[in-house]
């Protein structure tokens, strides 16, 4: 492991003791400046025009030197409870950037204020309205991160249920899958994660919904076949490490094409830091939107 990453990762522990006696005020300070820091690099090759829409709050992130003729559709993480606009801006922001590519970010509701179903209506909302302003399905990637990233597997159960046309692909950074926390992970890795808790996990899917095992809360429990190619990432450290061992697993078994990226020693998100162990990470990324959005040209 990068000296610097120890680093951080030293710092990420002490914040992390912090944590778990935050308000959700606080907790909700400290992720949207999160954004701002992830977003300060890119600034100047990218721009931002605001979505006019009555059913949810998004911004299109376009970058100055598109290449990739597609869009991802990006929900930020925050355990349904944090994350505005400006954190989603942030990894956004990245995709935007690095992948020369529309990203559609979307600030979806967030509990305990506005519960289940309110984040995935966000999120199924923002999706037909890229299907309304021309983007093809073919055309459309799912991408999130945590509670995103399992909010846009709940999505894609979302689009199959309205039998809408399914996106062409879908990438997951470190997805909460599994709001029941059955996981083996969150035994064997509890002492291990430096960036999250279980006591922080029990608090946000209490707040998000009194139905855990929904499979539009949880999609580890749902019907995932017909579901578009997956790649997830994850870090080997991670206290829910089993939801994204276990989605990747049960997508295989339903017939679906999913890649699974462990990570060693790595922890929740890691991939969102820009540290020098994710460069092969990033470059899977590249990799995959080539594959789904023009056949691995």
């Amino acid at each position: 492991m990068e000296f610097l990453t120890k680093i951080l990762r030293s710092q990420l522990s002490l914040v992390n003791k912090l944590s778990d006696s935050c308000c959700i005020k606080n907790s909700r300070a400290v992720q949207d400046k999160l954004g701002s820091i992830m977003a300060h690099e890119y600034l100047t090759d990218v721009t931002y025009h605001a979505i006019d829409s009555a059913e949810f709050q998004g911004e299109y992130i376009i970058p100055n030197n598109r290449e990739n003729d597609g869009v991802i559709l990006y929900l930020h993480g925050g355990g349904y409870c944090s994350g505005d606009m400006q954190y989603a801006k942030g990894f956004g922001t990245i995709l935007a950037a690095q992948e020369h590519i529309d990203v559609c970010c979307t600030a979806y509701r967030l509990a305990p204020e506005n519960p289940f179903p309110a984040a995935l209506e966000d999120a199924a909302a923002a999706y037909r309205r890229l299907l309304k302003d021309g983007y093809s399905h073919e055309k459309i990637i799912l991408c999130g991160e945590s509670a995103g990233g399992g909010l846009v597997f709940c999505l894609a159960l979302k689009i199959k249920e309205e039998n809408l046309p399914m996106p062409c692909g879908i990438i997951a950074v470190s997805p909460w899958s599994d709001l029941t926390m059955s996981g083996i992970s969150y035994e064997e890795n509890r002492e291990n994660d430096p960036s999250m808790t279980l006591k922080r996990l029990r608090f946000y899917a209490e707040q998000y919904t009194d139905n855990t095992a929904h499979p539009l809360v949880s999609p580890l429990f749902g019907d995932l076949e017909s579901l578009p190619p997956s790649l997830i990432f994850v870090g080997g450290d991670e206290i829910m490490l089993s939801d994204s061992v276990e989605l990747h697993k049960k997508l295989v078994d339903s017939g679906c094409v999913s890649d699974l990226r462990i990570a060693p020693d790595m922890w929740h998100i890691y991939l969102l830091y820009g540290i020098k162990e994710a460069k092969e990470d990033r470059k899977l990324i590249t990799k995959f939107l080539g594959e789904v959005l023009h056949g691995g040209a």
